[in-house]
């Protein structure tokens, strides 16, 4: 049952990656004017962002 959970919540954050592209680069934006960043850490803040915003969303759909 956990690993249907799992699997099914994957599934849900493909889409929810439209949604969750732009405050990934607005972040990264953010971060690079604060701190300075290279472009790669700046590229690394706005996939993970992405990808955690995703998945953040998906399970909110899932489980609730």
């Amino acid at each position: 049952m956990v690993f249907q959970d799992f699997v099914m919540v994957c599934v849900m954050a493909v889409p929810m990656l439209m949604f969750s592209v732009f405050p990934g680069i607005k972040l990264s934006d953010y971060l690079q004017e604060k701190y300075n960043l290279q472009e790669k850490q700046k590229r690394a803040v706005a996939i993970s962002t992405t990808l955690l915003f995703a998945l953040t969303l998906s399970s909110l759909l899932h489980f609730i």
